[in-house]
């Protein structure tokens, strides 16, 4: 055992370690920030209704999303600790600038959906109904608000803006922290990221409903949890596509390698052709594809014809840039996370059209094909994000921050059987709360809603 790890350095097993956390880590996060809110949304029709059917439903998802919020949490403080252990480099070159972001993060927004969140578990009864629907509310703008410094700083590593190298320390030092929060790169990712984690809410909320339609419980309140989630599906599926085809255009300005290597294309092309699907080889020697003419030429600049770069030129271009090594990001990896990503964007999209349309038909409840369809689509925005995400990262390499430091002058100068150790550990721990968090949450999605005890429904307090 200690042989193989001794022929695995540091780096690849730091690179593992943060890569394994960030995408277990992730996979709650947008599910805490769109639950959030459509709990927010559900909670307000019970609000002006008074309609009960709303007030279960509300309360029914609430608890998933406390779950989730809970183990969202304790995954989320391991990621700003390997920044330390296993990125020492990277946090002495950037911490000017990545710490930032994350203490506000960690000191307004986190506090305030935590707060907000505890006034909603243990204010009902205790608060007016008025001020338990602010707190939700107050919540679900902690979570977005949460993101919103976490992305900035991850933007920033994507396009570094704002800031000055010390000649003296060859730190990178912020020098205009509006141009960090403005960033481009922020404004489109940011977005990107929301409507994806709506989507995610939307598409969870959408799956439970119509598990619980098919199986026939509290037919009035999931279908108007069903109604609402096929909605906000629709709207967020347009909006993640339409932000994720901005990014692409940005993309190809900022970092055109990455766009190069989704497509494993070797040689700038006119008019480039995308390939839906590459049998074989992707070094340009495929068995069998698939090809559009000139749709890649239209996601990198939005005409028929456009110069898309090619591998190879760009490879020589940041040669002569920065030096002799390799920029070309993992190929494969990019090619097919970049095509699960939006293959199952357009299938939710379709979801939420397939959706609307049964629900202007009045035939939402007794289709069966179309319950049975979305429950299990609950997987997909899932799937989806961890593309993206893996995509967006690995595309970056061999940058850690773009153009400024590379990944390989970014890790801690320790012995790989440190970071194996953490490895195995983190790995041992995570596997373990995905057991305790699947198996809750699919135990709590399957039990009915309850009925809301005659005690429990507290007069409006006046103040």
């Amino acid at each position: 055992m200690s042989a193989l790890i001794g022929s695995i350095s540091t780096l690849s097993l730091a690179r593992w370690q943060f890569g394994v956390t960030t995408v277990f880590h992730f996979l709650f996060v947008p599910l805490t920030i769109g639950l959030g809110l459509l709990v927010a949304i559900l909670q307000t029709a019970s609000y002006r209704t008074g309609d009960e059917s709303w007030e279960r439903v509300t309360r029914f998802f609430g608890k998933l999303f406390l779950v989730n919020f809970a183990i969202g949490v304790v995954t989320g403080i391991v990621q700003e600790f390997q920044f330390g252990m296993d990125w020492s480099r990277y946090s002495v070159f950037v911490g000017n600038i990545f710490g930032a972001p994350l203490a506000i993060e960690g000191l307004l927004a986190f506090f305030m959906e935590s707060t907000f969140l505890g006034v909603w578990i243990f204010g009902r009864g205790r608060v007016s109904p008025r001020v338990h629907l602010l707190a939700i509310w107050l919540a679900s703008l902690g979570t977005i608000l949460s993101a919103a410094f976490i992305v900035a700083a991850n933007a920033w590593m994507q396009h570094p803006v704002g800031y000055v190298i010390d000649p003296a320390t060859h730190q990178a030092v912020m020098n205009n922290f509006w141009a960090v929060m403005t960033n481009s790169t922020f404004v489109l990712e940011y977005g990107h990221v929301l409507f994806a984690a709506f989507l995610t809410g939307s598409t969870f909320l959408l799956g439970v409903s119509a598990w619980h339609l098919r199986q026939g419980h509290d037919t009035a309140a999931f279908a108007k949890a069903a109604r609402v989630a096929i909605v906000v599906v629709l709207v967020s599926a347009v909006g993640t596509i339409f932000l994720g085809d901005s990014q692409g255009k940005q993309m190809e300005t900022q970092q055109p390698m990455k766009m190069a290597a989704a497509e494993a294309l070797y040689n700038t092309t006119n008019g480039a052709s995308f390939s839906l699907l590459t049998i074989g080889d992707l070094s340009g020697n495929p068995i069998f594809q698939v090809r559009v003419p000139h749709i890649l030429s239209v996601l990198a600049t939005n005409t028929w014809s456009g110069k898309v770069d090619g591998i190879h030129q760009l490879q020589a271009q940041a040669t002569k840039k920065y030096g002799k090594g390799s920029y070309v990001p993992v190929i494969w990896v990019l090619y097919w996370t970049f095509r699960i990503m939006v293959g199952l964007g357009v299938l939710l999209l379709a979801l939420g059209a397939i959706g609307l349309w049964l629900m202007r038909k009045r035939r939402l409840e007794r289709s069966t094909w179309f319950l049975r369809f979305a429950a299990w689509m609950i997987l997909a925005p899932f799937l989806a994000n961890s593309a993206g995400w893996i995509f967006t990262e690995i595309g970056r390499q061999p940058w850690v921050v773009y153009g400024l430091l590379k990944t390989s002058n970014a890790v801690s100068l320790i012995a790989p059987g440190y970071v194996a150790t953490s490895l195995i550990g983190f790995t041992a721990i995570y596997t373990l709360l995905a057991v305790v968090e699947i198996g809750l949450m699919v135990r709590l999605a399957k039990v009915p809603t309850e009925p809301i005890p005659a005690d429990d429904r507290v007069p409006e307090l006046v103040y």
